[in-house]
């Protein structure tokens, strides 16, 4: 093993100070939920560990771009995405502790696993090698099997827990092998497993090269495809949406395909993989399905949270615009448009399960079907106006940041001349406009049964990352600077890589 591989200096450890410190306090969660069980301990103690985790950014940011051996790489980037999981993670500790506060289940685990959960979404966005890749996903994942099925004891929603966890071991569990079959006959091609050392077979190479890379790589997307949930691998979505606690499907919608983006981001941009003209295309069906299949089984959805699922799917869709023009002159304008839509995604669908799962909180029933929201204004008028916000934003209307990410994806595709992807968009759009309004319609219906609602428990946490989220939807929709500026410095700062050092192709070729 070379000298950079084996020795970490001082300003790689400062440049690791986020996920050192997000792991350090994983433990000291897990200490804390063993020798001194108690739900608001437990979740006092994991907001604290996300506050600490987000204060240790601006002393990374001092170091930052920076080669960590030849797994990982913290640049702007990776911070950036840091900052938005992180803060995603803490406002869905707030309204998952009125959630879980009226169930019947161990609820000190579940903050457990989310840091964990958290740490590898951390992993996966600083990854620039194919094991990290791999540790990261495996991590994430391991976590997401067991929230999936929380609610096992529970005996109202047990059953579907149950189903919920199973489904997604099963299938994530064949995708996880796809992905891994796929980064071995990539490296059988290449002899390397750093991304940027990874490149496509020339046209004079071998029958036999061009058939391995080729099957690699459509293998690993196929993995990453399911760990999207992009359409034709979407068929998981809804049942597991459907069958995990709210905050759970909160964050498998969020932490999970926002950590797994970015890491696919890397990849593409290191290893030039959309110079593949057959990948290219790949994704580009691949894109227009997602948009389309996702926004039209969304309109049959009277369910809630299979209705934010199959959303979910089509702005997937969206985000793989903006994804395609990661190449040449249009690559900076692109990375913008994923940084800045990313960011719009995460806080919208986080703030939409956020205010369903706070309607679950008046007993051990999940509220979450279309007639539960009916006249929802009469009733929780603060959590209406959240989740109207959060409707709007996903619809991508003027004065929210969904607006702005939009814009952002018509500028990002039509620089890069991706009419037909834009007219899909396009079409998408307007179906996806019609379900939200039709949601916010039934908001705003009379209600016969009375004119409140007490819940079981105290709200005040959950309206506190209500407010916080709205806050983000609305200021960065009206003024989105700041945000567009942490977006640029993150497009900026990629295309600077730091070098890394491995061995020449030659060297570590696989011998066949």
């Amino acid at each position: 093993m070379n000298e950079t591989a084996s020795n970490i200096s001082a300003q790689q450890l400062l440049a690791l100070l986020p996920i050192i410190a997000l792991g350090a306090g994983a433990v000291a969660v897990m200490l804390i939920a063993a020798f001194a069980r108690g739900h608001r301990s437990v979740a006092g103690a994991t907001a604290a560990v996300l506050v600490v985790t987000l204060c240790t950014l601006p002393y990374a940011a001092r170091e930052v771009p920076t080669a960590v051996t030849t797994l990982m790489v913290m640049d702007n980037l990776a911070l950036f995405a840091i900052a938005l999981l992180t803060v995603t993670s803490l406002a869905i500790v707030l309204f998952a502790y009125p959630y879980f506060q009226v169930r019947a289940v161990q609820r000190e685990e579940f903050y457990l696993l989310l840091l964990f959960a958290l740490l590898g979404c951390l992993v996966l966005v600083s990854a620039d090698h194919f094991i990290t890749l791999l540790l990261g996903l495996e991590l994430l994942g391991v976590s997401l099997f067991c929230l999936a099925a929380y609610n096992a004891r529970d005996p109202v929603t047990g059953d579907r827990s149950i189903e919920a966890g199973m489904k997604y071991l099963v299938l994530s569990g064949l995708a996880s092998a796809l992905l891994l079959f796929g980064m071995a006959l990539i490296y059988a091609q290449s002899g390397q497993l750093h991304f940027a050392a990874i490149r496509q077979p020339d046209a004079a190479a071998g029958t036999v090269d061009l058939v391995v890379f080729y099957g690699g790589s459509a293998l690993l997307l196929a993995g990453l495809s399911f760990k999207l949930s992009l359409v034709p691998f979407h068929l998981w979505t809804p049942d597991v949406y459907q069958g995990a606690p709210l905050p759970v499907s909160a964050v498998i919608a969020t932490l999970s395909k926002g950590a797994i983006f970015i890491a696919f981001v890397r990849y593409v941009v290191s290893s030039n993989s959309l110079d593949n003209t057959q990948l290219f295309n790949v994704i580009v069906i691949i894109a227009a399905l997602s948009m389309l299949v996702g926004n039209w089984l969304a309109l049959l959805q009277d369910n809630i949270k299979r209705l934010l699922g199959y959303s979910s799917i089509a702005h997937l869709g969206y985000l793989l615009v903006a994804f395609l023009a990661l190449q040449g002159s249009n690559l900076a304008l692109a990375l913008e448009a994923c940084a800045v839509y990313l960011a719009a995604y995460l806080a919208t669908i986080a703030a939409a399960f956020g205010v369903v799962a706070m309607l679950s909180c008046d007993d051990a029933h999940e509220n979450d079907m279309l007639q539960d929201l009916t006249g929802l204004f009469w009733r929780r008028p603060l959590l209406t106006l959240a989740f109207t916000l959060a409707l709007l934003s996903l619809a991508g209307i003027p004065l929210t940041v969904g607006f702005i990410g939009k814009f952002y994806l018509f500028s990002a595709g039509a620089n890069a001349g991706l009419w037909t992807l834009l007219g899909v968009l396009i079409i998408g759009s307007g179906i996806g406009l019609y379900y939200y309004l039709r949601l916010i319609t039934a908001l705003f219906k009379p209600y016969a049964h009375g004119t409140a609602d007490t819940a079981a428990v105290s709200l005040v946490p959950g309206y506190l990352a209500m407010g916080l989220l709205s806050f983000f939807l609305l200021v960065f929709g009206v003024y989105p600077q700041p945000l567009i500026e942490q977006a640029q410095a993150a497009a900026d700062n990629l295309q600077q890589r730091p070098a890394v050092a491995f061995e020449p192709v030659e060297k570590q070729r696989f011998k066949r």
